[in-house]
């Protein structure tokens, strides 16, 4: 029936507005530190089953396939692209990149730990080592704790913080920076602010020193860039479009068949 082609279609439209949704967010972060672009997957409905594969005929022969029409399309997930990003030198002692998996961790003023792979870091006014943000002062953990009379900051690949001061030229230690991994990134809860928060499909944080097996290291004065490629993104974007307009002439479609039906008239 040409009802069942309209909202068959209309699922079709809302699920592209879906996607359309997800690759403007990319596109809107595409020069955010650390983001990690998204990706929305697709899967079929439910199908009206007129026939069963393996009916049995008029001469009692099973048929090789049955009549099924399905009903349409919806969002089943969006899933995070976790590939490494580009590594943007920018010569700020307090910039770290993560080359590898690991996250930094931070504690939430409500004492919950969050995660993330901006590395904009910061010295607030009790001299700790904090995210990079005017929102919320998040502190790293453990936490790293620089002195007021510190002239240079040097953070080794394996995590260690460490300082000179005028009256020492020698390299003190100030704390030492964590990494932390997770078996299913793609489970992790986007909160904003480039923070992430664990959640049971994550799985429990495994923190390990820089450098450490598949933890990755830390590269100090770079920041990473965010994932995103313009040129596929807009791919994506011309067929979303042309993927809309196809299943808003389905519904077009339907509409004209059903008008010749109510236009029909007996001889």
């Amino acid at each position: 029936m040409s009802v069942q082609t309209l909202y068959t279609a209309a699922t079709g439209m809302e699920a592209l507005e879906t996607k359309l949704d997800v690759i403007a967010n990319n596109m809107a972060n595409i020069n955010t530190t650390g983001f990690k672009k998204d990706r929305a997957n697709f899967e079929d409905l439910i199908y009206r089953i007129n026939r069963l594969p393996g009916s049995t005929d008029t001469d009692g022969n099973l048929t090789s396939t049955g009549i099924e029409v399905g009903l349409g399309t919806r969002v089943s997930s969006t899933q995070t692209n976790h590939t490494q990003g580009a590594m943007q030198t920018t010569g700020n002692p307090l910039d770290f990149a993560v080359q590898g998996r690991g996250f930094f961790k931070v504690i939430d003023p409500s004492g919950d730990f969050l995660y993330t792979r901006a590395g904009n870091f910061g010295i607030n006014a009790n001299q700790q080592l904090v995210l990079g943000s005017a929102n919320t002062g998040w502190i790293v953990d453990p936490p790293v704790s620089i002195p007021q009379e510190a002239v240079d900051i040097v953070v080794t690949s394996d995590g260690q913080v460490q300082f000179r001061t005028t009256d020492s030229p020698n390299l003190q230690t100030a704390g030492q920076l964590n990494l932390a991994t997770f078996i299913n990134p793609d489970g992790l809860l986007k909160m904003g602010d480039n923070l992430y928060k664990e959640t049971d499909a994550s799985g429990t944080a495994t923190q390990g020193i820089p450098g450490d097996p598949g933890i990755g290291v830390i590269a100090q004065g770079s920041l990473e860039s965010s994932n995103v490629e313009p040129v596929q993104e807009l791919i994506d974007l011309i067929t979303t479009q042309r993927a809309f307009e196809l299943n808003s002439q389905v519904v077009q479609a339907g509409d004209q068949i059903m008008q010749i039906a109510a236009n029909l008239r007996r001889g």
